[in-house]
């Protein structure tokens, strides 16, 4: 008999279930948490949107998981980030870095150093390493056009001197060129 109660148990379980829970405190109201298949909605939400900035944003995993808990974010509840995370199918986080790489570089003109820097920065789209050096591996790009633009935006912008663009170009503070690709942006100024 108890063999049948717990077999009904799991068949309700696996069913949409409706659950009510007390506020925890004056200020929360009442929360109404729907399951799928034992999953919370709230689990399935996070995964729909953890897919969304995977594939639609090219985020990497990391950043990826820091969007759906940041409070500046999605604000969904650890257990749901890592249930999403865990459950994050076909994401090819290189394909993922090489997209933002491509995009530094065509819209923002950066180095190389700088793209890599800016792929595994903690304040930056948060690849791994080796994802990032994938990303610079295949990247293509012309850093000398892209010393060029930067410095054009300098001298445009900024009404900075010849020396002075040079070395924010090739500074470790700033663009991070190569002394090549700085001399190569110096020579084609207008």
């Amino acid at each position: 008999m108890e063999l049948e109660e717990e077999s009904a148990a799991a068949e309700e379980a696996s069913e949409t279930v409706v659950e009510e829970t007390e506020p925890v405190n004056e200020k929360e109201s009442k929360v109404v948490s729907k399951e799928t298949d034992g999953v919370p909605r709230e689990y399935q939400s996070a995964l729909n949107s953890a897919k969304s900035y995977a594939n639609g944003m090219d985020m990497s995993k990391a950043g990826v998981y820091n969007q759906l808990t940041s409070e500046y974010g999605e604000k969904f509840p650890e257990e749901a980030a890592q249930y999403a995370m865990d459950h994050l199918t076909d994401v090819d986080w290189n394909s993922n870095a090489l997209r933002s790489a491509e995009s530094y570089s065509n819209m923002m003109h950066m180095s190389k150093q700088g793209i890599y820097d800016q792929l595994t920065s903690e304040y930056g789209e948060q690849f791994t390493a080796e994802e990032a050096q994938y990303a610079i591996d295949n990247l293509t790009a012309d850093y000398q056009k892209n010393a060029l633009e930067t410095a054009r935006s300098y001298q445009d912008t900024m009404d900075m001197s010849v020396e002075a663009i040079r070395d924010q170009l090739i500074s470790d503070y700033g663009e991070q060129f190569t002394i090549e690709e700085a001399e190569y942006a110096i020579n084609n100024l207008n």
